[in-house]
């Protein structure tokens, strides 16, 4: 007879589960007949005794058909990426019209923002009737007519995830490298990719701050996926700043939709976009080489294709149908802005990332419980960056805030963020490693 407890146990004394005894733990989670101690318990002892490559690939399967498994006929290759969050990170708004203006087609299921990082689900709410959570049939149309669609995930997609994410935030086993894998690539397949492309941040600004950590983590990513059927690559790129020069919900689509646009504000948001895209391309057999798919993609951003799919997919998802043309007139704007000036001049030489990403959250624009709301207007835009001259010319950034109070605290945290030194430095690589 089949008995939950033993499973724990087995796990909980090391020993490596067959698929059938995870399918059915995976099963009961997603169903409820397991109760939240037992979810817990088996969660504790995977982080304290890991999985094995068969075991995490079995639990990434079992989770990905505990819900609706989509399945797409179309004319070109089904594609996404996936990153583990940043500052200034907004590479989705970019990389799904980009990739769908030349011939992919990318269902892309985003999520909140998470502790300092924001989340593409909180920068769509910005735009104005944006529906974030379509029905799966509507989603499917966008992705047919448009080529992409950017949406958060749905109640039936990999059911038992959003029950096992839940519990692994309150018994503080949310690091294991196993869950994460699987809580990542469950939903992924569910979507009936065929390419994935991960970008895995490490620095001080990164949830694995430690390369050791990330390159763990995208070498499970990699093994795993392709292991149950969809072929992925990972690159490990810096969080050792913020991506771009905004950071804030508002803020970074603005910024995003300026870079459609054909402006250029954060050169490593531009390089890492282009990275990712051309790997996808490559991997979903759109381009014989890197060369030949940044020639496609320069392509399809400097004709305006990327643009319009952006606005095609928004307007397409209730949003604004000149959103493009006018955003600072549909964007949220936050009654409070001013430039922040540093104490004395000087090169930008390091970055506290994470603390800057803090600081947006505690200005309004992320989460401190589960349930806050989010101010979408509020954050930082214009930021120096490693290699910029700050002083009585140039501002350290200007901040958008809901008050003068909150404004102020925050144009002290941005402050300290910063360190400046009498030369400037050369910036870190972008791109650490490519595994595949």
């Amino acid at each position: 007879m089949w008995m939950a407890q033993e499973v724990i146990r087995r796990k909980r004394d090391g020993q490596v589960l067959d698929n059938d005894d995870i399918r059915r733990f995976v099963a009961g989670i997603a169903d409820h007949s397991l109760g939240d101690a037992q979810v817990a318990a088996f969660a504790m002892a995977v982080w304290l005794k890991g999985l094995q490559l068969n075991e995490r690939i079995a639990l990434t399967v079992a989770m990905r058909d505990s819900g609706e498994v989509w399945q797409w006929t179309l004319p070109g290759p089904v594609v996404d990426k996936h990153s583990t969050g940043g500052v200034g990170d907004f590479v989705s708004l970019l990389l799904a019209p980009l990739l769908a203006a030349c011939g992919c087609y990318v269902p892309m299921i985003s999520g909140r923002g998470l502790g300092h990082t924001g989340g593409t689900l909180d920068k769509l709410q910005s735009i104005p009737g944006y529906d974030c959570s379509p029905s799966s049939e509507r989603l499917r149309e966008v992705v047919s007519e448009v080529g992409c669609a950017i949406v958060g995930p749905t109640a039936t997609l990999a059911a038992a995830d959003k029950r096992l994410y839940a519990i692994r935030d309150v018994t503080a086993t949310v690091e294991s490298v196993d869950l994460i894998t699987a809580s990542i690539l469950a939903k992924k397949l569910a979507a009936g990719l065929q390419v994935l492309v991960m970008d895995v941040k490490t620095g001080n600004g990164a949830f694995m701050a430690e390369a050791d950590q990330a390159r763990e983590l995208a070498r499970s990513i990699v093994e795993v996926a392709n292991g149950a059927g969809l072929r992925t690559c990972a690159l490990i790129t810096d969080m050792n700043q913020p991506l771009a020069r905004s950071a804030g919900n508002a803020l970074e689509v603005a910024e995003a939709i300026a870079l459609l646009k054909g402006e250029v504000r954060s050169e490593r948001l531009w390089q890492v976009t282009l990275a990712l895209a051309e790997q996808a391309l490559i991997m979903a057999g759109r381009a014989p080489s890197p060369a030949q798919a940044r020639k496609q993609l320069l392509q399809a951003w400097s004709s305006g294709a990327a643009l319009q799919r952006f606005q095609r997919m928004v307007t397409a998802l209730g949003g604004p149908a000149d959103l493009c043309e006018r955003p600072e007139y549909h964007l949220p704007v936050a009654p409070i802005r001013f430039a922040v000036w540093a104490q004395a001049s000087g090169y930008v030489v390091g970055i506290d990332t994470r603390n800057l990403g803090l600081a947006v959250v505690a200005l309004g624009g992320g989460r401190q419980q589960p349930d806050d709301l989010v101010d979408l207007s509020v954050g930082f835009s214009e930021l120096a960056l490693p290699g910029d001259l700050v002083g009585e010319q140039r501002p350290l950034g200007w901040v958008h805030a809901s008050s003068r109070g909150h404004a102020e605290e925050a144009a002290n945290e941005l402050r300290a963020a910063y360190r400046l030194g009498p030369e400037p430095v050369v910036s870190e690589a972008l791109i650490h490693e490519h595994l595949i």
